[in-house]
């Protein structure tokens, strides 16, 4: 089964409502399902079956949509397009929306409960979730950044940002990969590894922000330029800011031959991120 396949069946359990189909509206509306991909090349490097791991990776993409639904909020960043299509709140409300967020990260943990494995694994992986995407990790990153809006910021501040609101959710899959694989010595190497390829990600993120359009990447752009915000853009220039992305991949890849691992299924995600223009 493809895992776009396994995720289309992960709300048929609940009961129609408009906070269901807000749900549905933002989780099945595309995107690049980078965190899933990353899960799935993990257990294939592992030479595990990659579905093992679809449930959890169902639940970062739940985790991802519910930060996105929440981040385009008139209070927050006030967006009106995501992924091509009008934003939740947009398209149906703003309670609605916030409603649909937080079912979304409710479902995120139900689905953790799925993954065939032990019982210490699932309890090891609701932890990760929890640290990873919670006030340690992904909303620590969010409220730094809001915070940051209100003056600029040194190349510190916006890399510790940008490994908790970015690197966090695109660590966590190669940590739970690792988990289910009963590789937890590896734990480690991947934190280090996640928080380069997250620091690229947000790179790139910074630079087509700037170098591209609302109608190729799927969302409203130039908004961090306007709004006087620091990115790694306006901190270093394009020129230098390319030369850190590339930099972070390639200690991230150089980071991966290191494991015990066969490294040509996660390879070819990093080839794909390293030079995507969306």
């Amino acid at each position: 089964m493809h895992f776009d396949t396994y995720l289309q069946t992960t709300l048929d359990h609940l009961d129609a409502s408009r906070v269901k189909e807000a749900m549905s509206y933002s989780l099945f509306a595309g995107g690049k399902r980078v965190r899933p991909q990353l899960a799935i090349a993990a257990m294939e490097a592992y030479g595990k079956d990659p579905q093992q791991i679809y449930p959890f990776a169902a639940a970062l993409e739940m985790i991802h949509t519910y930060s996105l639904i929440h981040d385009d909020l008139p209070a927050m960043d006030d967006d009106t397009l995501r992924r091509g299509k009008p934003t939740c709140h947009v398209a149906f409300d703003e309670a609605t929306a916030i409603l649909a967020g937080d079912a979304l990260l409710s479902e995120a943990f139900y689905q953790v409960t799925l993954c065939h494995c032990d019982d210490r694994q699932k309890v090891a992986l609701i932890k990760l979730l929890s640290l990873y995407s919670g006030a340690n990790g992904m909303v620590l990153g969010q409220i730094l950044d809001m915070e940051g809006e209100r003056g600029d910021l040194t190349a510190a501040q916006l890399e510790r940002i940008h490994e908790n609101k970015t690197g966090r959710l695109l660590t966590i899959p190669f940590l739970a990969a690792a988990v289910l694989c009963e590789r937890e010595a590896d734990l480690p190497i991947w934190e280090e590894i996640g928080k380069r390829l997250g620091l690229s990600f947000q790179i790139q993120d910074d630079i087509l922000d700037v170098t591209s359009s609302s109608a190729v990447l799927g969302k409203n752009i130039n908004s961090d330029e306007e709004n006087h915000k620091t990115t790694y853009v306006t901190l270093l220039g394009l020129t230098q800011a390319k030369a850190l992305a590339a930099a972070y991949y390639e200690e991230a890849t150089n980071l991966l031959h290191t494991l015990a691992i066969d490294p040509k299924p996660l390879l070819q995600v990093f080839e794909a991120l390293a030079h995507r223009s969306f």
